[in-house]
């Protein structure tokens, strides 16, 4: 069940702040510990970034999350760029195609719970991803 949800635009170098901000008060919504905190944040402000840089820009929405006793924080990244052709190159450690270190996609899926891609070529990427409080 969603407890709260928030859409942002994903533009500017403004806009990634604004995520990092608005991720950081969805985690203590959810009652995560500060470590939690700054691993959500940490991938939020990496996919936004990308969201940026590669796909062009888009929008992001977040959602707190309640499933019983269970917290929870949501990040849906959705962009209409030039897609991603093969997601699990893109996943691998040290693969980029820009300048950076290529520890953006699979350092993410490593700091949240789940992280789902969905993207083809020429129609744009959908990120999903989630952390359950521990």
């Amino acid at each position: 069940m969603i407890a709260r949800a928030e859409d942002l635009p994903l533009r500017t170098d403004e806009d990634v702040v604004r995520v990092r901000q608005a991720t950081r008060q969805a985690t203590l919504d959810a009652g995560f510990s500060l470590v939690e905190q700054t691993k959500v944040v940490t991938a939020a402000s990496e996919l936004a970034r990308n969201t940026i840089i590669y796909g062009r820009g888009g929008d992001v929405r977040l959602e707190v999350l309640r499933d019983g006793i269970r917290a929870g924080v949501k990040l849906t990244f959705v962009d209409q760029g030039p897609g991603i052709a093969d997601v699990q190159q893109a996943l691998r450690d040290g693969y980029t195609t820009g300048s950076g270190l290529g520890l953006g996609l699979g350092g993410a899926r490593r700091l949240m719970s789940q992280l789902d891609i969905s993207s083809r070529p020429g129609e744009g990427t959908t990120i999903v991803a989630v952390r359950w409080k521990q």
